[in-house]
């Protein structure tokens, strides 16, 4: 789990608090969630909250990284239990799929955060570049060629919203579909 914004390590009812907000801010949105209702849900007072995060786009920051970190898991340990990398590039899109069905129904979290938050300088623009740079790195390592890499990203991105916002129930096994076809016969990366 993150440190706060002091880098301290969170206490129980800091964890508390970043479980609730994540929940809050992911399916209400981060403009429509205050402090006040932060602090209701997780029990604790809102002086509780800002002593813990210092402010709410600490708290904002604070759960796009914890949810990036669970991202980050999942799908690590999803594609290290497949050998190869043109296998372990496929899995991705099988573990996209998954995730989509149980974590991510509003589409990305990344991308909804920049959305609210408009301007570029905002810092969770920071935090969802780092994190789509990480999913393009991870691609690059698989295959070793960074056009195919971008192209992967493009196809990984495109079924998240596919599925997030038009509703194409099946987008992460047409993106996989789709990579299937661009992987040459046999992929040279060493993966992560």
């Amino acid at each position: 789990m993150p440190a706060t914004a002091g880098e301290r390590p969170l206490t129980p009812a800091a964890r508390r608090v970043l479980q609730v907000a994540g929940e809050l801010f992911y399916e209400r949105g981060i403009g429509s969630v205050g402090m006040e209702l932060v602090a209701a849900e997780a029990g604790v007072t809102k002086k509780t909250v800002y002593d813990r995060f210092g402010s709410k786009e600490a708290l904002v920051l604070a759960y796009l990284r914890a949810r990036d970190e669970r991202w980050r898991d999942f799908l690590t340990r999803w594609i290290d239990a497949v050998p190869g990398p043109r296998d372990r590039v496929l899995a991705t899109f099988d573990a996209l799929g998954e995730w989509l069905s149980t974590e991510c129904g509003r589409g990305c979290s990344m991308v909804n955060a920049c959305a609210e938050l408009p301007d570029p300088r905002h810092p969770v623009h920071a935090v969802a570049a780092e994190q789509k740079a990480w999913v393009r790195d991870l691609y690059a390592g698989l295959v070793a060629d960074g056009t195919l890499a971008d192209q992967l990203l493009i196809l990984h991105e495109g079924a998240v919203v596919a599925f997030s916002v038009g509703g194409v129930r099946d987008a992460t096994a047409k993106a996989r579909a789709a990579a299937d076809a661009l992987l040459p016969g046999r992929v040279s990366g060493g993966g992560p």
